[in-house]
């Protein structure tokens, strides 16, 4: 993960980082000077948090902690015991949001009844068996006003038969058709096609630092990992959780 490779890193080049920090000047923003302290950061990838003296330091939807002076990092939420309220979770739910809704519709499998009441986005590979069990309830989803928006994700990554049976799925004429053909473990005997969205889905899912699929995301960018059954996922958007 991102904030492990962070804080190797910053501990193997603390000099480098060090000496950069020497040759940048100081500007009005504070963001300049600790980036300056960290290698490979940038100060738009830095905000401040509601802790004097440390940053919040974001690559995708990965977050890690440092300090001004560049010398710690630590990962893990920030909450605040006040409120109770966890401003890193509420911070990573804002950019898959923000991921999500720069990302075009029209490279998504949409299953979905005609007039929904929610709608949520799930990242899928087609030989996930718990993929699969979701898949084939989605007559069930949809009955209970869920809009399913899928992502093509084959986890095994390029060059392999997952990504190539989700190349074979967009490429059909029929794409959900092909995708629950694909889910049922049919063969499909199309060819993938030149012009498909799965290596932009894929890398989507990478910046979203997905450990697994499903990957069920709310419209309020809450992401629920794995399989969640129809009456559970309907009441928890019910909910508002």
């Amino acid at each position: 993960m991102f904030a492990s490779r962070l804080l190797v890193l910053l501990t193997l080049c603390s000099a480098a980082g060090m000496v950069a920090a020497q040759q940048a000047p100081a500007g009005a923003d504070p963001r300049v000077d600790v980036a300056a302290h960290i290698p490979g950061a940038h100060p738009e990838e830095l905000r401040t948090t509601a802790v004097p003296g440390i940053y919040e330091l974001t690559r995708g939807a990965d977050i890690v902690y440092v300090t001004a002076d560049g010398k710690f990092a630590f990962t893990g939420d920030l909450v605040e015991l006040g409120s109770d309220t966890n401003l890193t979770e509420q911070h990573r739910r804002e950019l898959r949001v923000k991921a999500l809704a720069a990302f075009p519709e029209s490279e998504m499998l949409v299953f979905g009844p005609a007039d929904p009441k929610y709608t949520v986005t799930v990242f899928t590979d087609v030989d996930c068996p718990y993929c699969r069990k979701l898949h084939s309830q989605i007559a069930n989803y949809n009955r209970l006003g869920i809009r399913v928006r899928y992502l093509l994700y084959p986890r095994t990554g390029p060059n392999t038969s997952s990504w190539t049976k989700a190349e074979q799925v967009w490429c059909a004429t029929d794409r959900n058709a092909a995708l629950t053909r694909a889910k049922l473990g049919e063969e499909l005997t199309n060819k993938p096609c030149a012009n498909n969205p799965v290596a932009h889905s894929y890398a989507l899912g990478q910046d979203l630092s997905l450990e697994g699929t499903p990957a069920i995301i709310m419209a309020n960018g809450e992401m629920l990992p794995g399989y969640v059954p129809p009456d559970v996922l309907a009441q928890h958007l019910k909910d508002g959780k």
